[in-house]
């Protein structure tokens, strides 16, 4: 298994997640907020599991490699090494609180490439330490969720005589985040952009003593003595958290000017209130230079540095990727230092959907040897009948979606075709009021939309996925089932609503509904943690999933499947919707070449898993209905109530 973790830079809140760790001591302090994003750069590994022992070899940034270096899987052996330091013991600790918490094996790390420079503010042993929890955590399937990880992270790194930063191990995350430090407690709120930001990280070729940095700092801590004490802990706590969380506000709203101006303002009143602090340090001339060099102006909304501050980074917004290029181009050239490039993605916008519609219809036979059941009837809110079909497409296009391809059967092309592509014959349509003459071409339009793929021989939902697989290609998209309609129960559409928390966690999702214990054997199943989001009124909405199974029987689910903080007898099953990376096809190609089925199919349960191990995966409880016409009671129940969905 490869794996990849990203370094972290801290973009805005320095210093405050130790400052909010003294709440502990004295809950009059502010809670401390940070604002941090992965780098582009990081550490680059190949995982396998081993039966004994915990193995590592390594590739520093300037390309030397170390190791093997092995330990015994043992509680005493590991703990001694992380006591020890050392590179080697950041992996060591990590092993060493998982072990003590799990049921594990060993591990064979080979850390084959790092592209991420160490010792400047970017987070190099946490990205190791976060890279160990994260094999181990997919490699035995521990389900724990990213934060699981970064927790492990931290603990691992804290048995080793190094004293981390409580934000450093936000490394687990590829995006950037908004963390709130309230003593021991940490939270974790994800942020997603709608547009690249583009950064340039300087590493200043200077020194700097951070250990006397927070050791100054820290003796302005817990409670104010003296006036520095007071100007220490007012810029740390509420102007450090007034200038953050408008920071946290500019990157979802792509807002980099705003960014800019932020980063400067965040820089002045460090430096007049925590210079003073630490002088020797924080004065820090070469920064300062390279903040204010004429020549950069231009081409830049904003910087500051970075870390604890002092001689050792400097970061700038730049007003976009040409600007990138130019900042680096005249600091490496006038300034001879060396500069990383930093692009803060924005969030994939799926324009796709996939639609299986290649069914038999067994359950509603023989009606569906007749019509295809997605050709079935139904009744929508205005009062007009159309196939379920075309209820499906448009809840998709109304969604933003702006391609859909339908899975159909060979030979059922011409048929939807029919529906979707062609207009009626033109004695029919003289036939229509000017209203339905209108409506014909709406449909026509709609259908402009769509593409037929065929499934030449049915044999299983993944299946039916797969099939769509070049037509869909390196995107992101929407899955919607071909027989299940949806109404909504706010503004937003059940389709949309799913593609909105894809747009904040950048990672596949999938719609859930609450179900009770006696209908869950019809369903596919989740569990997981629920996720708090960061300005939301909504509770319990997001889910960080950690297992998936299809259609459990009463006592698994009570034993395995059950959410916190829901009634004993509800569960989370699937809604219908999905929105997808497209490393799902990647599962299901290996389930088909290698004829893994289940109940004699190629299932999508099995593959989704696979794909929330490697890339984590949410739910989100869908407000709205969705409604069945697989089956005739319910296609009956259907007709009656979409009508007023």
């Amino acid at each position: 298994m490869k794996l990849f973790v990203p370094g972290r830079i801290c973009l805005f809140g320095e210093h405050s997640d130790w400052a909010g760790g003294h709440r502990r001591s004295n809950a009059q302090l502010e809670k401390g907020y940070t604002l941090i994003t992965s780098t582009n750069q990081g550490v680059y590994a190949d995982v396998q599991p081993h039966p004994t022992s915990l193995k590592l070899k390594t590739t520093l940034s300037n390309g030397t490699r170390h190791g093997p270096y092995t330990l015994p899987m043992e509680q005493d052996a590991l703990l001694a090494e992380a006591e020890k330091g050392g590179f080697f013991s950041y992996a060591a600790g990590v092993a060493y609180q998982i072990l003590t918490n799990y049921r594990v094996q060993g591990l064979e790390i080979d850390n084959y490439l790092t592209d991420l420079p160490v010792k400047k503010g970017l987070s190099s042993s946490a990205a190791i330490c976060v890279l160990v929890a994260r094999a181990f955590n997919r490699i035995y399937d521990l389900k724990m969720t990213t934060r699981g990880e970064m927790e492990y992270a931290y603990r691992g790194e804290t048995t080793t005589p190094s004293r981390c930063g409580r934000m450093d191990q936000g490394c687990a995350y590829t995006h950037p985040i908004l963390m709130t430090f309230d003593g021991d407690r940490v939270d974790v709120s994800e942020v997603s952009v709608p547009e690249a930001l583009y950064l340039v990280i300087v590493d200043l070729g200077a020194g700097k003593d951070t250990r006397l940095i927070l050791n100054q700092l820290n003796h302005c801590y817990p409670f104010a003595e003296t006036q520095l004490d007071q100007d220490v802990q007012h810029y740390l706590g509420p102007l450090s958290a007034e200038i953050t969380k408008s920071a946290y506000q500019a990157l979802r709203e792509g807002d980099a000017e705003a960014v800019g101006a932020l980063m400067r303002r965040a820089q002045e009143e460090f430096d007049k209130h925590l210079i003073p602090a630490c002088p020797s340090e924080l004065q820090a001339p070469v920064l300062h230079k390279v903040l204010n060099y004429e020549p950069i102006q231009p081409y830049i909304w904003g910087g500051k540095g970075v870390g604890s501050q002092g001689d050792g980074s400097a970061q700038f917004i730049v007003k976009d990727e040409e600007s990138q290029r130019k900042v680096i181009e005249i600091i490496e050239r006038d300034l001879g230092m060396s500069c990383l490039k930093l692009v803060i993605e924005a969030g994939r916008h799926i324009r796709k959907a996939v639609i299986p519609a290649a069914g038999f219809g067994t359950r509603l036979f023989p009606a569906s040897k007749a019509i295809k059941k997605e050709l079935f009837p139904v009744i929508d809110s205005t009062g007009r009948a159309k196939p379920a079909i075309m209820a499906i497409v448009e809840e998709a296009v109304n969604a933003g979606i702006e391609e859909v391809c339908l899975i159909v059967q060979k030979g059922d092309t011409e048929l939807f075709e029919s529906f979707f592509k062609t207009p009626p014959r033109i004695e029919h349509y003289n036939k229509l009021s000017q209203e339905n003459k209108g409506y014909c071409d709406y449909v026509l339009e709609l259908g402009r939309r769509v593409t037929f793929v065929t499934q030449d021989v049915q044999e299983g939902f993944g299946h039916a996925v797969y099939c769509a697989r070049d037509w869909v290609g390196n995107e992101p998209f929407l899955l919607m089932l071909g027989d299940h309609l949806y109404g909504s129960d706010e503004e937003s559409s059940c389709a949309k609503q799913v593609l909105d928390a894809y747009a904040r966690v950048r990672h596949s999702v999938v719609g859930l509904k609450v179900t009770p214990i006696q209908e869950l054997s019809n369903f596919g199943c989740v569990t997981g943690v629920w996720q708090e989001e960061k300005g939301s009124r909504e509770q319990h909405s997001l889910l960080q999933v950690t297992e998936f199974y299809e259609k459990p029987d009463a006592d698994y689910a009570r034993e395995y499947l059950h959410v916190d903080s829901m009634a004993p007898d509800e569960f989370l099953s699937v809604f219908g919707i999905y929105a997808l990376t497209p490393q799902i096809f990647a599962f299901l190609e290996q389930n088909i070449k290698h004829n893994h089925r289940e109940h004699g199919e190629f299932q999508l349960t099995s593959c989704l898993d696979e794909l929330r191990k490697a890339e984590g995966f949410s739910g989100y409880l869908v407000k709205g209905r969705r409604f069945d016409i697989g089956l005739p009671e319910e296609y009956r129940q259907t007709v009656i109530d979409f009508r007023n969905a």
